[in-house]
């Protein structure tokens, strides 16, 4: 078994806003193992980006982590000084964001911000760093990596771009990286390409990554683990094989009856009933009730925790021992 590289611990961060405490993570217990791909995934709002940001210590006001703990490399990140983690970030720890158009400068060459992060993280001379900067452009696939270097974030594709971002992410060769929705809006054979990418990445170098996405068929495809996040809290989480064969927590099957599948006879997509919670005024209880079918008093009234239902399998429902039963009799 391979050894935890970063562990979270009932991670609560909240935002303090005119309209209320928003509690966009709200007791997140995570592990992301040494050489695994972990996935996060939930729908849009659920507390994937911020769990991601809490980890990084870079959540932005009015938010801040009000209390839990985040282990890495031996250290609890939130007890860490400013100086320490910056060393952390990059070099340690780093993460590509959704948005390569928002997060890229548009008025700096490619080649000089991948660059950037390795004369401030390695100390390298400039021109040094421009070297090498190019090399790890031609690891990440992209085609004439010179002339890409000396290109402004517009004039590359959308697939290029979110191999730049990569690009920066991977240049000090962290430990971990936690990769934020890499395939949105890029086409079916880039997102292929973007995917095999990291499994290389993680074969080759033992990078862990922590992969944050809505889409359950990217993470059926490169994730080793998966855990199902709702409402900023974990609903249940297993490798992905047991996951996807054998879902357990009602919002899971939803997750997995709402995408298309070459396998189903019906073409018509089971959508999951009701709105997506209000983090602002979430329900009582467990936060999916209104939306589950299962729901039953206790679940109205009493918040579940995670507990294990099989070896490297926890779900956080009620009622998991009962549909675990119901699921075997049929």
């Amino acid at each position: 078994m391979e050894e935890p590289l970063l562990e979270i611990d009932n991670l609560h961060t909240h935002f303090f806003t005119e309209e209320g405490v928003v509690k966009a993570v709200d007791g997140v217990d995570l592990c992301v193992k040494k050489g695994e791909i972990m996935g996060l995934v939930g729908e849009s709002g659920s507390g994937k980006t911020v769990t991601a940001l809490s980890i990084m210590r870079l959540v932005p006001r009015p938010g801040r982590v009000v209390k839990g703990e985040i282990w890495f490399d031996g250290n609890d990140l939130l007890k860490l000084k400013e100086t320490e983690m910056r060393a952390i970030r990059g070099a340690g720890i780093s993460i590509s964001f959704q948005d390569p158009l928002t997060y890229l400068n548009p008025v700096m060459k490619c080649g000089e911000q991948i660059a950037e992060v390795l004369v401030k993280q390695k100390r390298m001379k400039k021109t040094q760093a421009l070297k090498q900067a190019i090399e790890i452009m031609k690891m990440m696939g992209i085609q004439s990596p010179v002339e890409r270097a000396n290109d402004y974030p517009h004039q590359l594709s959308g697939g290029m771009r979110q191999r730049v971002l990569l690009s920066i992410a991977l240049a000090c060769n962290p430990d971990l990286a936690i990769v934020d929705e890499p395939t949105t809006a890029l086409d079916v054979i880039t997102q292929l390409q973007i995917m095999e990418l990291l499994e290389d990445l993680k074969e080759k170098q033992r990078t862990s990554f922590l992969l944050i996405s809505h889409d359950m068929g990217v993470v059926a495809e490169v994730c080793d683990f998966v855990s199902v996040m709702y409402g900023g809290n974990i609903m249940e989480s297993s490798d992905v094989r047991t996951l996807l064969k054998s879902p357990i927590h009602p919002y899971t099957k939803g997750l997995l009856r709402s995408i298309p599948r070459l396998d189903r006879a019906k073409k018509e997509l089971i959508p999951i009933e009701g709105e997506v919670i209000n983090v602002a005024h979430p329900p009582s209880g467990c936060k999916f009730h209104p939306r589950c079918s299962y729901a039953k008093k206790v679940c109205r009234a009493e918040r579940p925790t995670l507990f294990a239902v099989r070896p490297d399998h926890t779900v956080a429902c009620h009622r998991a021992e009962e549909l675990m039963e119901e699921e075997v009799q049929r």
